[in-house]
């Protein structure tokens, strides 16, 4: 198939990385793509040494004749089968210029939160295919009124070269936080706020640190509470045992420094694609159980499903994970589990095949 992506959103979001990995997934199963993308944005950076043919565009609204442009130019070259968007600002542009352009249009939705009334009622009825991100949002979208037969769940697919196990950037990674090679460690990535659950997860990890002396903590990431928890770390017993790293563009080779990965969750989570790329690099996960986390992983399998803020559970089981032979049986299922459900070539075929059934 000729697929033509369209995603002009510069921020850097999960849905954006879908966006590129969805797109390297369809490549690398021999379509013929092209995508309409921000200049120099994180969706840029990711397809730029890709055999995808990049247009430069910006859709600032529905108004924006110079997105349009973007998109008829490409459309006239590539001649698609399909118009595919990601993002909500781009729905109505890739509706209306599928209808001009006589090309199918299939979009995703990444959030959970209500569109605007007109928009919720016809989105999903004129665009030829509407996608879910997860079971969990499939079905918020229900209760509000999208009839079933018209939204399907394609989940995010994921790299497994980019996330696989390599054992010299764990050894690089331990050595340069001053860690020694049997240390046990807690990974955290993500944004730092309250509803992603990281003050519970604090003092469950200081805990189990209390009952396990070679178990450390790295926090990946920054936001609005970042400072407030250093802070916190600062003034405990064992505040050298939590370490801050800040934003990392590429979070990737610290997969596989994570002896487990925690998402801890108490608000709401759409998907979890965190989850998915670390047990690709054979990385247990503890999860919140709430939202579409618990669709991420193989509860009991390949990771452990708790009851979000619950700080006594989260401190047992992390815990329990600190039992090396647990962790490496729960890491290899991990990515059999991976390979099977989120690969890019399962969801490339998966893709294709909502695609052309009637």
């Amino acid at each position: 198939m000729k697929l033509l992506f369209v995603g002009t959103n510069p921020e850097n979001t999960g849905a954006a990385s879908h966006f590129v990995a969805l797109v390297q997934a369809m490549a690398e199963a021999g379509h013929e793509v092209s995508a309409v993308i921000y200049p120099d944005g994180l969706i840029w950076q990711g397809l730029a040494q890709s055999r995808v043919r990049l247009y430069k565009a910006k859709f600032r609204n529905v108004l924006d004749l110079r997105g349009y442009a973007a998109v008829f130019k490409a459309a006239r070259e590539l001649k698609p089968d399909w118009l595919i968007g990601n993002f909500g600002k781009e729905y109505w542009p890739l509706i209306l210029a599928g209808r001009l352009l006589r090309v199918p249009v299939a979009l995703f939705r990444h959030r959970t939160p209500a569109m605007k009334a007109v928009s919720a009622y016809l989105i999903p009825r004129l665009a030829q295919r509407f996608f879910a991100v997860s079971r969990h949002a499939r079905q918020a979208y229900l209760d509000r009124g999208i009839p079933g037969h018209l939204v399907r769940v394609l989940y995010n697919p994921v790299n497994l070269e980019l996330c696989r196990f390599d054992p010299q950037q764990r050894r690089e990674i331990l050595r340069s936080l001053g860690l020694d090679e049997d240390a046990i460690v807690l990974g955290y990535t993500g944004r730092m706020h309250t509803g992603k659950g990281i003050f519970p997860l604090f003092d469950a990890a200081t805990a189990a640190m209390a009952e396990q002396p070679r178990l450390h903590c790295i926090w990946l990431g920054d936001g609005p509470d970042a400072q407030t928890l250093r802070e916190r770390a600062a003034v405990t017993a064992t505040s050298d045992r939590h370490h801050f790293l800040g934003w990392i563009h590429d979070v990737h080779p610290y997969y596989s420094a994570f002896s487990m990965l925690a998402f801890p969750s108490i608000a709401t989570e759409t998907f979890g694609r965190v989850s998915v790329e670390a047990q690709a690099a054979g990385v247990p996960v503890l999860g919140s159980n709430i939202g579409g986390i618990p669709e991420t992983l193989d509860a009991g399998a390949t990771g452990l499903l708790l009851p979000p803020g619950d700080v006594a559970a989260w401190r047992d089981a992390i815990l329990k994970l600190c039992d090396p032979v647990l962790r490496k049986s729960m890491g290899a299922a991990a990515q059999d589990y991976v390979q099977q459900h989120f690969s890019t070539q399962v969801i490339a075929e998966e893709f294709q095949r909502s695609l052309i059934e009637d």
